[in-house]
């Protein structure tokens, strides 16, 4: 496509060029200020050297620059549209190959439109120009000095630069003879100080240049910049397919497009308008039509450029098409010729551009599948299995030798399976599930009745893909196995239906294989056989403790349990699990620990991280906040090191709960939006409905409650019913909304469901959803305050079983709201100082508010507005908006005074924070934001890092429109500025 000249500025460039353009511009803009210059655009055969230059040449008529151009050793093309180029009214000029050797060929070529043929005068031949009359003129009769043409082209050059500035441009210049490249060279010398000159040189890097020295001399590093181009990305293909076949196009399909073509632009525009001619669109038909035509025209440039060498140079292209870029060694090996031989040709290869500069491997998948296509199979299957051989001799990476193993037709042997199996379990342990189910497919291929190859390929199916992964375990149940085997079979079937939400399902099977393996074990069994049933057994309690028709007999069940040592993985995960279950109970808080940090004994986190991630959530109801922080931290280390996104996504939920619980409502925040996005993201989460929950939650103590109601609008809430975790949640989160806007009935009746709820599981924890504080506040602000007594003593007791510093805090709150007087103030004191000793922030400012209100109502003024200012700083803090403007509003009753929060999220920044948040929008880096507040680098980084996740931006980039103008404001007056941590437990 040839862009027409404009009325100045910068042309539009071809698709995905437009950087180089700029490039070129702004270099001849240089040059023709007085600095002369050289450019090498260099690139393989297609990548789109021509229509840049053409774009450049465009934009620099439409400057008024002088351009000529001239293309070596190709043939001329009739068919190539006309240009406006000054001094080309009929084109671009070529120079046919077999001219391209000929003494100053590439000279004529771009002289010759000039017309100068000494036959009469012209002006551009005065001041000794005329003695490049016999470099124009290849029929001249005498050869004069070499010196003396030279100097004859530099003078008529600078007569062309008389009155505007000159681009000399040489494509595929490579081709270039060596007279043209040396006065080139010499005109650079001599003009690099004071001539408004520019040269362009395009060319091939891999290929062999016939003048080499002389092409150096004109790109010296000194004088030239070399300006390469690249393949184009999948975004640049997708573009480059909207405007060819006129209609946008989506990622899959450019992503293909990129990959088949390599991103050489010739290829992909051949695909695209064959495709536009055959009228198929960018569909799924398409996509492989497009495959085809890239693959084809690959194949037909490879065949060329491989027809052209010997054939011991083919033999390598061969070997490099089987092995990838590989040892010298073992491609002489496959190639059956020496290592010099191999380096030969690799060069050849290089020069023929099949091979990349730098590299030992052919270009693309689409250059290697053509070199391979013309062998037969059998020949390509030999070749295969000998590179198979070659790679397990020198001892290989097993994954390396899989991938070649893959690569062969037909069921595999022995040896080769084994090697598969040794692949997968080096991706799985890795977290490369997707990989891992590759190798263990072919496994099963070739062993079809292997019960282990058929578990092993179910437990990593089990990780990217269930629902594939069930039938594989139910046909291994049905074998005749014995009991051992058929109990593994049953953790896996139990873990995988776990991913399924089919729960019901899990339990009976885990319920029957835990009874056969009893009796098929015996009493007296070894370590493995114990460590197999706990895992049944945590499986069994994973699966179970999930819905409400199954909590009964798993909770039988873990009466009878002993509580393991915790030593084994199976261990960790059996007490963790039991752990849950007894924090769900409500009556020991101590023994709820015990048992959660048998969970945690071991330093690290097993693959799936189901252990530390239960252990967090009885230990955060245990106020053990430091302990659930750093186990859910782990398991979110592990899940983004392996990519397992599900379990990515439900420990930051927990961590938001957790973080929720502390009164961090902005880190609270950060956690559930990013759980949010990955549920829109990622397959595999996109079923949760947690995140959910937990955002709108942390939403409505921000001050959103709409938003709030708008989250979990997105739920079904038939979809919860039964669930003991999820449902009462969720009908927590919904009532808190009705109650932030202003719909106390409706947040009753809500409140009073999800008591319900959990009763019906059995769940007596009295901070576990504790609705009953909630509906304690709404009764006493209706006036039912006999409802609201009855309620408060009756989870009083509750409240003191449990016995941490919250759940006294809670039950001395909820009963001192029912309770009129001094005796209500006395109570209330109770409860702040309880509250005051817990991680349980937010509470604590509430407890303060509800103080500092009763200490009005009582007269005691002073007192209230001391209570009432502390409120307001600890919500602030919090990020408890809602909380923080309705204490401020009982403070300026009771006679105090406080500015107004912004209600902008920078409110919840501490004041270092703002520092540095300021200094970094001014574009300090992070060594000059320590310097200038006496800090380290890594505490700077710390506090960024608060702040990104404070605004919900993700770096400095969008920081700068999260902040006003003038950086963040200082805080309100009263704000206790303290940096967001995880608060140390205060005594009880």
């Amino acid at each position: 496509m040839l862009h027409r000249p404009r009325a100045g500025g910068l042309q539009e460039s071809p698709t995905g060029r437009g950087g180089e353009l700029a490039a070129l511009v702004a270099r001849a803009a240089s040059a023709h200020a007085g600095h002369a210059h050289a450019v090498l655009l260099s690139g393989p055969s297609g990548i789109g050297k021509t229509r840049l230059l053409r774009a450049f040449l465009d934009d620099q008529a439409a400057r008024g620059t002088r351009t000529l151009y001239a293309a070596c050793g190709r043939e001329p093309a009739a068919h190539r549209a006309p240009t406006a180029y000054d001094g080309l009214p009929d084109g671009m000029p070529e120079i046919p190959e077999g001219a391209a050797t000929a003494p100053y060929g590439a000279v004529r070529a771009l002289f010759g439109p000039l017309g100068l043929t000494g036959a009469g005068p012209s002006h551009l031949l005065r001041g000794g120009a005329h003695h490049a009359l016999p470099a124009l003129t290849p029929r001249a009769t005498t050869a004069p000095p070499a010196h003396q043409v030279l100097h004859g082209l530099y003078r008529l050059a600078g007569n062309l630069m008389t009155d505007r500035p000159l681009t000399l441009v040489l494509d595929d210049a490579h081709h270039a003879d060596e007279h043209s490249l040396r006065w080139l060279d010499f005109l650079l010398r001599r003009a690099e100080h004071r001539l408004p000159l520019l040269v362009v040189l395009a060319h091939r890097p891999e290929a062999e240049p016939l003048a080499g020295d002389a092409l150096a001399a004109v790109g010296a590093p000194h004088r030239a910049t070399v300006l390469p181009l690249g393949p184009l990305t999948e975004a640049e293909s997708a573009e480059l397919a909207r405007r060819i076949l006129g209609t946008p196009v989506g990622p899959a399909f450019a992503g293909h497009l990129a990959a088949a073509s390599g991103g050489n632009p010739r290829t992909l525009t051949h695909a695209l308008r064959t495709l536009r001619a055959e009228g198929i669109a960018p569909d799924e038909h398409g996509t492989r039509r497009a495959a085809e035509l890239c693959a084809a025209m690959t194949a037909t440039t490879t065949h060329r450029r491989l027809g052209h060498q010997p054939g011991w140079v083919r033999d390598v292209a061969t070997a490099l098409a089987v092995l990838g870029e590989d040892e010298p060694q073992r491609v002489a090996a496959l190639a059956g010729v020496t290592t010099a031989l191999v380096e030969d040709a690799l060069t050849a290869l290089r020069r023929a551009g099949l091979v990349a500069p730098g590299h030992a491997g052919l270009v693309d998948a689409a250059t290697r599948a053509a070199v391979l296509a013309p062998l037969a199979d059998p020949e390509l299957t030999a070749l295969r299995t000998r590179a198979v051989l070659l790679l397990s001799d020198a001892g290989r990476p097993a994954e390396e030798i899989a991938e070649h193993v893959l690569r062969l037709p037909g069921p595999v042997p022995p040896w080769m399976a084994s090697a598969l199996r040794d692949a997968a379990a080096r991706a799985a342990a890795r977290g490369g599930h997707k990989t891992a189910a590759r190798y263990l497919h072919a496994v099963l291929r070739a062993e079809p009745d292997d019960l282990s190859a058929r578990t092993e390929l179910a437990r990593a199916l089990a990780e990217i893909n269930p629902e594939e992964a069930l039938p594989l375990l139910e046909e291994a149940l049905a074998l005749p196995t014995d009991p051992r085997t058929k109990a593994a079979v049953a953790a896996q079937y139990g873990l995988t239906c776990v991913a399924l939400r089919r729960f019901t399902d899990a339990v009976r099977v885990l319920d029957e294989a835990l009874a056969a393996f009893a009796a098929g074990t015996g009493p007296r069994t070894g370590p493995a056989d114990r460590e197999l049933a706990a895992l049944l057994e945590s499986v069994l309690l994973l699966a179970g403790i999930v819905r409400r028709e199954t909590i009964g007999a798993v909770r039988a069940r873990a009466a009878h349990m002993t509580l393991p040592h915790g030593d084994t993985p199976a261990q960790r995960q059996k007490a963790a699990m039991m752990s849950i279950l007894t924090a769900l109970d409500g009556r020991s808080a101590e023994r709820t620990v015990v048992q959660a940090r048998r969970a945690l004994r071991s330093p690290g986190v097993e693959p799936g991280g189901w252990a530390a991630f239960a252990a967090a959530f009885p230990l955060a109801l245990a106020d053990e906040v430091d302990d659930a922080l750093t186990a859910l931290d782990q398991v979110l280390t592990q899940g983004q090191e392996y990519g397992e996104a599900r379990v990515y996504t439900l420990a930051l939920t927990a961590r938001s709960l957790v973080l929720h619980g502390i009164g961090a409502i902005p880190d609270a925040l950060a956690d559930a939006r990013t759980a949010m996005g990955l549920t829109a993201e990622d397959a595999q989460c996109a079923e949760l409905t947690l995140p959910h929950i937990v955002l709108a939650t942390a939403l409505v103590d921000h001050a959103e409650p709409r938003r709030a109601e708008e989250t979990l609008a997105r739920i079904e809430p038939r979809d919860l019913d039964g669930h003991v975790l999820e449902q009462p949640a969720y009908l927590m989160a919904r009532a808190r909304a009705r109650r932030g806007l202003g719909d106390r009935e409706g947040a009753v009746a809500l409140l009073f469901s999800c008591g319900d709820a959990l009763a019906a599981t059995g769940v007596a924890n009295a901070v576990f959803h504790p609705w009953w504080v909630h509906a304690v506040r709404q009764l006493s602000a209706l006036g039912r305050t006999g409802e609201a007594r009855e309620l408060a003593e009756r989870w009083t007791g509750p409240a003191r079983s449990w016995g941490t510093p919250r759940a006294l805090g809670l039950a001395a709150h909820a009963l001192a709201l029912t309770t009129p007087g001094p005796e209500g103030v006395v109570l209330h004191t109770e409860a702040v100082e309880w509250l005051a000793g817990s991680p349980a922030r937010a509470e604590h400012a509430r407890a303060e508010y509800y103080l500092g209100r009763a200490l009005l109502a009582a007269g005691d003024q002073p007192a209230a507005r001391e209570h009432l200012r502390t409120a307001v700083g600890l919500a602030r803090q919090c990020g408890a908006l809602a909380l923080a403007e309705a204490a401020r509003g009982g403070l300026v009753t009771a006679g105090g005074r406080m500015r107004k929060a912004t209600g902008s999220r920078t409110d919840l920044l501490t004041r270092t924070e703002r520092k540095v948040a300021a200094l970094a929008r001014a574009g300090a880096s992070n060594r000059e934001i320590a310097e200038a507040l006496f800090v380290t680098v890594r505490t700077v980084e710390m506090h960024l890092t608060g702040v990104y996740r404070k605004l919900g931006v993700g770096d400095r980039a969008a920081l700068a429109s999260a902040l006003p103008p003038d950086g963040p404001p200082e805080p309100p007056a009263g704000m206790p500025m303290v940096a967001y941590g995880r608060p140390a437990r205060a005594a009880r």
